[in-house]
């Protein structure tokens, strides 16, 4: 294995840890709404997706998720690990590989399926882990709005502030 691509490999996986870390961090505390909180993880999980690669990008949304319920609310663990997983896959998948000459695009795509995603998932999975419908209806207005902030605050992090080209050129100077 070539030293360079040992640095990449390095700074990709960092760059993935710091990602997930933020999901980690975004979980922990919520905004109080009716019948629970709204959560910003969203966020960090739609830029981390847009920038990295689907296993990256997994690693950020699912596993992210995953140990940040762990550790604040256990309950709906296994639903995050699968529906922030599939959220940031699909992100990922779209923002890299369709419409290659327009990325914002591809991105702005990816983040609205993947907000889609996020909100049938939750749904699906609130109603199954409470059993009942009723709750998840409750919910289902704060999880729409929670994939939107996420979407376009991630898309905002992104193009706007400029962090996709930081981070490429990031990528691209580890490569001369």
């Amino acid at each position: 294995m070539k030293k360079s691509n040992a640095k990449i490999t390095t700074l990709r996986l960092t760059t993935a840890a710091v990602f997930m870390a933020m999901t980690i961090a975004l979980s922990s505390f919520g905004i109080p709404v009716p019948g629970g909180h709204l959560y910003l993880c969203d966020v960090a999980i739609c830029l981390g997706a847009i920038l990295l690669n689907p296993l990256e990008a997994f690693i950020v949304g699912g596993v992210g998720s995953f140990l940040g319920d762990m550790l604040f609310y256990p309950a709906p663990m296994f639903v995050s690990l699968a529906t922030h997983g599939l959220q940031a896959v699909v992100i990922s998948l779209i923002s890299h590989k369709t419409l290659k000459n327009r990325p914002q695009l591809a991105s702005g795509i990816g983040v609205t399926v993947g907000a889609v995603i996020m909100v049938i998932g939750y749904t699906l999975g609130k109603t199954f882990i409470y059993s009942t419908f009723e709750y998840a209806m409750i919910k289902l207005p704060y999880e729409i709005a929670q994939g939107a902030i996420g979407a376009i605050l991630g898309m905002v992090l992104c193009w706007k502030c400029g962090i996709h080209k930081l981070f490429n050129n990031m990528i691209t100077s580890r490569e001369n």
